[in-house]
């Protein structure tokens, strides 16, 4: 789981392919859209559905390292066994091309925050960020949230039909790969340039900026970098972010570890086919 391409529900004309192939995004889900994952139709979700994270041209399929820096010598400042990475309702449940929730159709309990579906466990650090955004004068908008399997497998068939199979998975994540199934992950949006949600521009505006300097202070990462490509398989998407926790998304920021792949030793790259 293009800077337009999540205001659509469904596959926009094949004219959209050029830009998409260049750009990954979270596709918007249902209502109003990760990455995680995907390129995918839609506009602002998650307010009933959610949207998944960025999909882009697979990368190799033997992950490579990030590039960040490992953790530094002692122990974690956290238990990383403290909960499972491969249980759809862990906080650290690790989704991507190479590990799909099992179930794949999990769905589960959400409340709403300002609108937008997420789990109860993320609901009151997504609270706490955007207050805390808002007491900055920085005024994020939530563009998309949880998203259900049905709505994955809509969306991912309908790129299908439009481009094949092979396009549609460099476009759109495979139902049961989708990081917002968890009900974990949020698109965030900028107020004072709305052109830029769901685009790279989105991390050089001011909503931007101050997600990347504050969201591991509420528990969240930047789930796709530039530098990690290769380990998620999903492009740069500065907007997706997945809840993991405060101790969680404080131990990658002090160690620089930036993928919960490497966190928990789990495979990532491109599907495994």
């Amino acid at each position: 789981m293009t800077a337009f391409l999540d205001r659509l529900l469904l596959p926009g004309p094949a004219v959209v392919l050029a830009t998409t192939l260049l750009l990954t995004g979270c596709a918007p889900g249902a209502v109003s859209a990760t990455p995680q994952g995907q390129r995918s139709p839609g506009s602002a979700e998650g307010r009933a559905a959610g949207s998944v994270a960025g999909t882009t041209p697979e990368a190799p399929a033997s992950a490579k390292k990030s590039g960040t820096k490992g953790p530094g010598p002692g122990k974690p400042s956290v238990d990383l066994t403290a909960h499972s990475a491969t249980d759809p309702a862990s906080p650290w449940v690790v989704v991507n091309k190479r590990s799909p929730l099992a179930p794949v159709d999990y769905e589960p309990e959400l409340t709403t925050v300002r609108g937008y579906l997420v789990r109860p466990d993320a609901a009151p650090d997504l609270a706490a960020l955007l207050d805390a955004a808002d007491a900055d004068g920085v005024h994020l908008t939530l563009r998309s949230a949880s998203r259900g399997y049905p709505k994955q497998v809509q969306v991912y068939e309908g790129w299908v039909a439009q481009l094949g199979a092979t396009e549609a998975d460099v476009v759109s994540a495979r139902p049961g790969h989708s990081e917002h199934q968890t009900g974990l992950a949020v698109d965030v949006g900028s107020s004072t340039r709305p052109e830029c949600d769901f685009d790279p521009c989105f991390g050089d505006t001011v909503e931007g900026r101050w997600v990347a300097g504050h969201a591991a202070g509420f528990g969240f990462v930047i789930r796709y970098t530039p530098d990690n490509r290769a380990v998620t398989g999903y492009a740069a998407e500065s907007w997706h972010l997945r809840w993991v926790g405060r101790d969680l998304a404080a131990h990658m920021r002090d160690t620089g570890v930036s993928t919960l792949e490497e966190v928990f030793d789990v495979p990532g790259g491109g599907y495994a086919r």
